[in-house]
């Protein structure tokens, strides 16, 4: 069958491949385990499925409703700090308190949707919001007044490349483009950016750019960077020469652009944050697909300096990926098991660290994480915004929901929760890259 679609053109050919599509995976397989199986700090690995064609399920992107949003957890409340944003991905608190919002998609990639599988592909991410243009901008929200909801809105820079993590160092503010970090001159109180980006480093990108979305975190004395940059595959099926500088956490000298491989084997690292305390580099990883509605749970963990995490030759510490060739029996041997499993196929992206009990004294000692959704799970997970509680430094005890009602009864997104930070008056900001929105989660009024 394949041979015959390769040889079929244009709106025909993608017709029979996406009729493909649904007759091979209304057959496919369905979690057995119940989610909470796949978290904490021993979650269950069943044995992996291997299926000709993966699992899809997506979550059609719908947007809000008129008057509807999402719930928050008792005792708190939630207002939109601003909506009518063209597809939020980051959320950057600076020091006077104003919120940067990077507005940004995937930049062209034009190998990285060739055959059927690719075609397929880029289907699933139309079908799931991910699918229009770059904005290419940050935009600056300003809620001098209290109130929660911005009443200045303003472009802060724009004509970037499909920007994601910000950070500023004293008077620089540095921007991870896809394809690399650059740095502005900042001012306190500016809501405009008029000069030229200076390259600080060229990212991995190019043609294929499989994960575009590159954060940023900078050290606590503002001396080194810390750079995500995800995997160019799944697993690796491109071959690794396309997987250089990747999968990774890169540590770069801000004043010179030097930089180093600070962490490896992270399939697609997003959110960093230091921990209260302990002053350990925290990130969230998004795991492989494709081998099952119960595998791979996406994880939080600690990231420690020259280790390696198993991608793509082994998960979850040393359990081998047997479609991974040649075998590398020597790096799975060193493969870091990561600290805290958040769930199969949640899609975190968003990471924060919480900051006293502004909140409400349950999420006062913890990290918040944000759960973009999952298009390789039957039935869907993720699609929220959750609390993992810390104890002495380290995570304890399951996930808590703190925003959900991002999925219709219907199964459709109305939106999609990605970056996720505290303000300065202790509230968590959410961006929501399919409702278009940032939310702000504060503690309700008491009755």
């Amino acid at each position: 069958m394949q041979s015959r679609i390769s040889i079929l053109k244009g709106g025909r050919a993608r017709t029979l491949g996406l009729g493909l599509l649904g007759a091979l995976t209304a057959c496919g397989d369905m979690a057995l385990l119940p989610p909470e199986a796949g978290m904490g700090a021993n979650p269950t690995l069943p044995p992996p499925q291997n299926r000709l064609i993966p699992t899809v399920n997506i979550a059609p992107a719908k947007g809000w409703p008129e008057g509807v949003k999402p719930v928050p957890r008792a005792g708190l409340m939630v207002t939109a700090l601003a909506s009518g944003l063209d597809h939020p991905r980051w959320v950057y608190v600076l020091p006077n308190g104003d919120v940067l919002v990077a507005e940004s998609n995937a930049p062209a990639k034009p190998e990285d949707g060739k055959g059927i599988k690719g075609m397929v592909m880029k289907w699933v991410m139309d079908r799931a919001g991910a699918g229009v243009p770059s904005a290419n901008r940050i935009t600056l929200l300003r809620d001098a007044d209290g109130d929660g909801q911005a009443e200045t809105r303003t472009v802060f820079l724009q004509n970037l490349n499909s920007p994601f993590g910000m950070a500023l160092v004293g008077q620089d503010l540095y921007v991870a483009n896809t394809d690399a970090v650059v740095r502005f001159p900042y001012e306190t109180g500016q809501t405009s950016i008029a000069a030229p980006p200076f390259k600080v480093v060229d990212l991995p990108a190019g043609p294929i750019n499989h994960h575009w979305t590159k954060n940023l975190i900078a050290s606590p004395d503002g001396g080194t960077l810390y750079v995500t940059v995800g995997s160019n595959s799944n697993v690796g099926e491109r071959g690794l020469e396309a997987e250089a500088g990747r999968a990774a956490i890169w540590a770069v000298d801000p004043k010179t652009g030097g930089h180093r491989v600070f962490a490896s084997g992270l399939r697609n690292p997003n959110g960093m944050g230091w921990a209260p305390g302990s002053g350990a580099l925290w990130t969230v990883v998004n795991e492989r697909d494709e081998i099952g509605s119960d595998l791979v749970p996406d994880y939080l963990t600690s990231v420690k300096d020259g280790a390696f995490y198993g991608w793509p030759y082994s998960y979850y510490g040393q359990n081998v990926d047997l479609r991974v060739k040649p075998p590398r029996p020597d790096l799975v041997a060193s493969a870091v098991s990561p600290d805290y499993a958040l769930g199969s196929h949640v899609a975190p992206l968003g990471l924060a660290f919480s900051e006293g009990q502004a909140l409400l004294p349950a999420l006062a000692s913890g990290a918040f994480v944000g759960e973009h959704g999952s298009w390789n799970r039957v039935p869907h997970s993720g699609y929220k915004v959750v609390f993992v509680p810390f104890v002495k430094g380290q995570p304890a005890g399951l996930p808590v929901d703190v925003l959900t009602g991002f999925l219709s009864a219907e199964g459709h997104a109305y939106g999609r929760p990605v970056g996720v930070a505290m303000d300065q008056r202790g509230a968590l900001l959410v961006a929501d890259d399919v409702g278009n929105a940032v939310w702000r989660v504060s503690r309700a009024p008491a009755q």
